[in-house]
């Protein structure tokens, strides 16, 4: 699985609330819950983000509520992988059980600027910024997430 996008930065602490705002929690329609995402932390992000980009995010990244909302929005706005310094453990599942590809990259994230272009080798757990020219090994996903992300998310799994 490979992904390749440019940067969209964010902190610390992102949390589920700014990812999709509660007001938008009476829906799971992937689009209208794309239009929504991240406004009230980035009131660009929805017309700027581009089919493949990647978000580059600090420490605690999805803390807050443990609603599937979050990361549905921010695969649906078009984003294909997260990388942050860490993640709340159940932000982490639940993109896993969607099918979100997140990684946890601490270097990459502090080299990363807004508009980088990042390439992403799941499968070997190599991330490459091009514009910095440098390298970041991470642990591949074990072979059972990966098939889970491959797959579109674990339902779609299931169905295989």
């Amino acid at each position: 699985m490979k992904y390749e996008g440019n940067v969209i930065k964010y902190g610390d602490n992102v949390d589920t609330d700014v990812i999709i705002p509660a007001r938008y929690l009476n829906t799971f329609d992937e689009k209208e819950l794309a239009k929504h995402c991240m406004e009230d932390i980035d009131k660009t992000f929805v017309n700027r983000v581009k089919p493949g980009d990647i978000i580059a995010g600090g420490f605690n990244f999805g803390c807050g509520s443990s609603r599937e909302h979050a990361p549905i929005a921010i695969k649906a706005s078009g984003i294909s992988c997260v990388i942050a310094k860490s993640f709340a453990r159940i932000f982490y599942r639940n993109a896993i059980n969607i099918g979100l590809p997140i990684i946890e990259c601490p270097e990459c994230v502090d080299d990363a600027e807004e508009g980088d272009k990042i390439g992403i080798d799941l499968d070997n757990g190599v991330i490459i910024n091009y514009n910095k020219r440098k390298s970041y090994t991470v642990q591949p996903f074990p072979e059972f997430i990966q098939e889970i992300i491959k797959a579109g998310g674990l339902m779609n799994y299931i169905r295989q």
